[in-house]
């Protein structure tokens, strides 16, 4: 029967039916409700405790680098690492571990913790600042072919300019001038909010431009040609970012 043919004590009677045969389920919806909340804001207060520990902890790794004090510093990457792995603070502290290997000549385990982050990371951003730091250090290991690759292994987004100066500098390695400049003049155009130094970039294009539009001179005969000297066997890395250090 419709509610609108019931007179009023039966409509009162029929709600307080209702109350009595819904008020458990009513009840028992109310307190799922309570602890679901309860037991968000507990893991949410958790996970901010976590990464308060795992950002204490990387701090302390970074002071122990700072200070020349490399033994303790592996031991705080190892226990972040361990206690905290899917924490991005342990990814910061490979990429931290990178830089002090690379800073020692120790290019292969720079490597290493690059990839690492490259690939397991859950964060977008540093896997990309990973891959760019990890063509840096094979340009270093003289491997430019490799950096290519690796550089070529996903698309930049925000870090394009960057990209391109790293593919500039491969480039540059192999003997390639052109497509040197090509790509310092592509990472010149796409750099709007100051990502590279153009100051430096600049002259590099200037160099560049004009080397490559001086043909060589002739060589006459008789002369011998100068002894190349141990300075000039390894290019200088022409974006002015040396490039063992990614």
């Amino acid at each position: 029967m419709d509610d609108y043919l019931l007179s009023e004590r039966e409509q009162w009677e029929a709600l307080k039916r209702g109350v009595r045969e819904y008020a458990p389920a009513v009840v028992v919806g109310i307190a799922i409700a309570a602890l679901g909340l309860g037991g968000y804001r507990w893991w949410q207060a958790r996970q901010n405790g976590v990464e308060l520990a795992a950002g204490a902890m990387f701090f302390q790794m970074e002071m122990a680098f700072e200070q020349g004090d490399t033994t303790q510093a592996f031991i705080l990457l190892g226990d972040l690492e361990r206690k905290y792995p899917s924490s991005p603070y342990a990814d910061q502290a490979r990429l931290a571990s990178a830089r002090a290997f690379v800073e020692d000549g120790q290019f292969g385990k720079a490597a290493g913790e690059l990839r690492d982050v490259m690939r397991h990371s859950n964060d977008s951003i540093l896997r990309l600042i990973a891959r760019l730091r990890l063509a840096r250090v094979q340009i270093a290991q003289h491997q430019p072919s490799q950096a290519l690759a690796t550089l070529g292994g996903a698309d930049p987004g925000a870090l394009a300019p960057q990209y391109a100066v790293a593919r500039g500098d491969a480039y540059y390695a192999m003997g390639n001038k052109p497509a040197a400049l090509a790509q310092y003049r592509l990472a010149k155009a796409t750099d709007t909010g100051g990502a590279t130094n153009t100051g430096l970039l600049d002259l590099e294009i200037a160099d560049l431009a004009a080397d490559i539009a001086t043909p060589a001179a002739p060589r006459t005969t008789g002369q011998t040609a100068p002894a190349a000297s141990a300075t000039s066997a390894t290019p200088p890395a022409p974006s002015g970012q040396h490039p063992s250090k990614p």
